[in-house]
């Protein structure tokens, strides 16, 4: 047995000693990482931003009626072109009970005044004639005749107003009119809805809304880290989602002075006017994309951003450098703007030092020539 015992341990011994053997001569048989170089170039680095948000008419309108009532009839469609002044909804008014009555009532009572007024001034007018008196008191009653008259008319023409939405030879506040020439953006009632007239207390229901869909405006976002580097009149470039391959040109016009916070980040709105291309057709609430340029250096030194390294407790960036085969130096370098591809090297580094790629993902191997073997 332990002869058998014996036998098996030389044998661990001897697999052993060949295995270590194989993994030895295979390590050393591994080829060594050779690292690229890359040198600095002369380019042309812009720092951009990009500001989320759509793009609106300058001139939108709501179309509000001057009187409550029923939507009798719809004249114009969503998406028609109309001008100032054209019919766009007639409105069946509902008279309210209480003020009908109260209409009546004041017709009645201006009318028996008017009645009796006019029954005084034809006395009076006969007095008159005969000189029996005098002319100041003729005047009086002549003067309460015209003024039961006008009561007359007026509690006449209060009466239609109610009644029609109208008076006799009036504007018709039953007849709604586009205010501005444009596009019906949406129309928001239907016949048969009930409306409320816009007053002091209420903002009345919205008959439609109308646009100049030539005149669009950007409305964006931007975060609190960059509003400070805008400025009015700077070139935006505006992509849509709903038109691909195309931007179109706009400046801005307008930065909010106060932020607004979103998602525990503080946001300010921007405005840009948009130069549109007659050959596009823009709707209103198209979602867009504002590119501004916030700062940008011609023919600067740069390397890709991907070769800077930074030190782990000083943050600060290096590269390093190739001092000769495979052999590097570290070189701190300052940094000046990114486009978050190209890096500007201040100072550090040199347009003819060969700047290590230090974050390659794989090993390459050097092939041997052929009929000699790496060593």
């Amino acid at each position: 047995m332990k002869k058998i015992m014996k036998y098996l341990l030389i044998v661990l011994i001897i697999v052993g000693v060949i295995y270590a053997t194989y993994f030895f001569i295979t390590s050393n048989n591994t080829s060594a990482i050779v690292y690229k170089t890359e040198t600095a170039f002369k380019t042309t680095i812009e720092k951009k931003t990009i500001a989320t948000g759509k793009v609106v008419p300058e001139d939108e309108v709501e179309i509000k009626p001057q009187i409550s009532g029923i939507i009798e009839s719809i004249l114009v469609k969503e998406g028609q072109l109309i001008k100032a002044g054209d019919l766009i909804a007639k409105i069946k008014v509902v008279p309210n009970e209480a003020a009908l009555s109260s209409a009546l009532g004041r017709v009645k009572n201006a009318n028996y005044v008017f009645e009796n007024s006019k029954l005084d001034l034809d006395r009076n007018k006969i007095l008159y004639d005969k000189q029996v008196i005098s002319t100041q008191d003729f005047n009086s009653v002549e003067l309460r005749f015209n003024q039961a008259k006008q009561e007359l008319s007026n509690a006449q023409n209060d009466l239609q107003i109610i009644q029609l939405g109208t008076r006799e030879g009036g504007l018709a506040n039953t007849n709604i009119k586009a205010t501005i020439s444009g596009t019906i953006l949406e129309i928001p009632v239907k016949i048969g809805d009930q409306v409320i007239e816009s007053n002091n207390f209420n903002p009345g229901t919205t008959i439609a809304f109308i646009a100049n869909l030539s005149n669009m405006v950007f409305e964006g976002k931007i975060d609190e880290a960059e509003v400070g580097k805008l400025k009015l009149d700077m070139p935006l470039k505006i992509s849509l989602g709903a038109i691909n391959d195309k931007e179109f040109d706009a400046k801005l016009r307008f930065v909010a002075p106060k932020g607004i916070e979103d998602q525990g980040a503080v946001q300010f709105k921007i405005e840009a006017n948009v130069h549109l291309d007659t050959a596009f057709f823009i709707r209103a609430g198209y979602s867009a994309n504002a590119s501004l340029v916030l700062d940008k250096k011609e023919n600067v030194l740069a390397i890709k951003e991907a070769l800077l390294q930074f030190d782990k407790e000083t943050n600060s960036p290096y590269v390093e450098i190739e001092t000769g085969e495979q052999k590097f130096e570290r070189k701190d370098v300052t940094l000046g703007i990114s486009d978050g591809i190209n890096v500007e090297i201040l100072t550090g580094i040199k347009p003819t030092d060969k700047v290590k790629v230090w974050n390659i993902t794989q090993p390459e191997k050097i092939e041997s020539k052929k009929g000699n073997d790496f060593e």
